[in-house]
């Protein structure tokens, strides 16, 4: 597949993963990728290191997986410092039952909050109230009950939670990277409509 014109998914990853024998969820690095983007530059080998590390080879099977594992970083970079605020985490899509997709977002939370609660308490406190608000729901996202059914209100919970974790991984970024102000400006615009809407996550039922 050409990584270029084609948006990485899940199931793409997640094959790369299972062809170097492992059963593991993409999701739980993603979560920690979009977290290390937003607080630091990552580099390319950095970030192959960290998947070899977790998939416990030294490194990628064939060119063609070291590409998608290297697009991987490429996509959720490109889109959170783009000003279209088009950022979507990695995760199950329609093709998944609706508990294997709230597993994906409960282990992307798990890795985001693994990288962030690293942050020393200087850098915490310099961060923005709605950002503090955004991580705090977060923590209540890793825990979620993922055993649920698959049903519309479920599905509408769901989605508005897999927003909350979108939202907190822009507005990460967008704070630690205060040289692109347009990106900022409309990200928070974007925060003041969410706070005008309501709040915290819906819980699944």
């Amino acid at each position: 597949m050409s990584i270029i014109n084609d948006q990485l998914d899940f199931s793409t990853v997640a094959n790369v993963f299972l062809a170097h024998g492992s059963m593991q969820s993409p999701a739980f690095l993603d979560g920690r990728l979009c977290a290390e983007l937003g607080l630091h530059d990552l580099s390319t080998e950095g970030w192959l290191e960290e998947v070899c590390l977790s998939l416990n080879v030294e490194q990628p099977e064939s060119r063609e997986d070291a590409d998608v594992l290297l697009g991987w970083r490429r996509q959720p970079l490109d889109a959170l410092s783009a000003a279209e605020l088009n950022f979507e985490p990695l995760l199950p899509d329609e093709l998944f039952s609706l508990s294997e997709r709230a597993q994906g977002l409960k282990e992307w939370t798990q890795g985001f909050l693994e990288v962030v609660n690293e942050v020393d308490g200087e850098t915490y406190e310099n961060w923005s109230s709605p950002l503090k608000e955004a991580l705090e729901d977060l923590g209540q996202l890793s825990a979620i009950d993922v055993d649920i059914a698959d049903d519309p209100e479920n599905e509408n919970d769901l989605f508005a939670l897999s927003e909350h974790a979108r939202m907190a991984a822009m507005l990460l970024y967008t704070e630690q990277h205060p040289g692109e102000p347009q990106v900022e400006q409309v990200e928070n615009e974007r925060v003041d409509t969410a706070g005008d809407e309501g709040e915290t996550p819906s819980s699944l039922h």
